[in-house]
Order: C-alpha cells, then structure tokens, then sequence
C-alpha cells in the first residue's frame, strides 16, 4: 500500500505481521477499490438518519476516492495514503477538489471482512483519532461502509440464464 507522507508521522509502534481481519482476511489481500454505502454513521453524537445514509456514496480506487451525495451537485474527491503497520490502522485523506478542497482529514480503520469497514474521521485533521467512537462535540464522524456488489451483465439480461456448464463439459 501506500506510503504515509511526512504530514502523517506515525508515534505507535509498528507491527511486523499484517493484521488480520475479523474473518482471517489478510489485510494485505484486502481490496480496497469499490463502491461502498454507509450502513450506520455518527456524528459528534448525533446517528444519522437513514435517508442521509442513502443519498451517500463513497467510490474508491487503489489511491483515490470520490464522495457524492444524492441532491448536491458537487462532489469531494482526493486521494488517501494508508498505514496498515499500526493498531487501529491509520488512514490519511487529502481532499483535492470540492467542498473539502486542500483539507487533510485523518482516520483510523478496521477490516470487516472482505465487503465492510469501520472508519472513525478526525474532520478537523488534527489528530488521528484513538477509537472507535463518535462522541458528542468531539467533531469525529464514525462509519460503517458495505461494499455495493456491481450489476452483472447476467443481471440485466431478462430471460432464463443460459447454462454454460454444459457447453464446457462437452468441449
């Protein structure tokens, strides 16, 4: 993964062995890249409500990431660096363009299983935050993301689906 830069200086000991997910995935086989929907968010405190969740949608690639939000016709989109060598993991995120341009936010977060992750935010970017909590007035937002299964082409055919075992047994 990436490389923290010099602005995300790490003051925890590193590990030697990768963490291991809560299913014995191997961080280091995680995949990233997707699109993800938050499932359950806090704010300072405060839950969001469902219809909020909805219209929020977070599409990542192995160094970028986009947030759109249904009704507002801006999105965020930077990149983020990754220190997987700590506990809670720390993830550094840098908008580029958007409402959040130039700011740096930083994060801790935690593997789920191969489709979900924990994410607790500092939106002030002044320190990664310690756990996994959301307080009220400490300006940290925690969310759980599921990752969004894409359309398969298989999907939007309409009819039966061909059986293709056959045609290969046969070959």
């Amino acid at each position: 993964m990436l490389a923290f830069a010099s602005f995300c200086a790490a003051d925890e000991p590193a590990t030697e062995i990768p963490p291991k997910t809560d299913t014995g995935i191997s961080v280091a086989d995680f995949q990233y890249g997707g699109v993800w929907k938050p499932k359950g968010a806090m704010l300072s405190g405060t839950l969001l409500p469902p219809p909020a969740l909805d219209a929020i949608t977070l599409t990542l690639t192995d160094e970028s990431y986009e947030v759109t939000v249904t009704g507002e016709d801006h999105s965020d989109k930077g990149i983020y660096m990754l220190d997987e060598t700590v506990s809670p993991m720390r993830m550094a995120i840098k908008s580029t363009s958007g409402p959040n341009q130039g700011r740096i936010i930083l994060a801790i977060y935690e593997i789920k299983g191969k489709d979900a992750m924990r994410v607790c935010y500092d939106l002030s970017g002044s320190s990664f935050p310690k756990e996994f909590k959301a307080p009220k007035g400490s300006g940290l937002y925690l969310a759980g993301y599921r990752r969004q299964k894409p359309e398969s082409s298989d999907n939007q055919r309409s009819g039966p689906k061909q059986d293709r075992t056959k045609v290969i047994d046969e070959e």
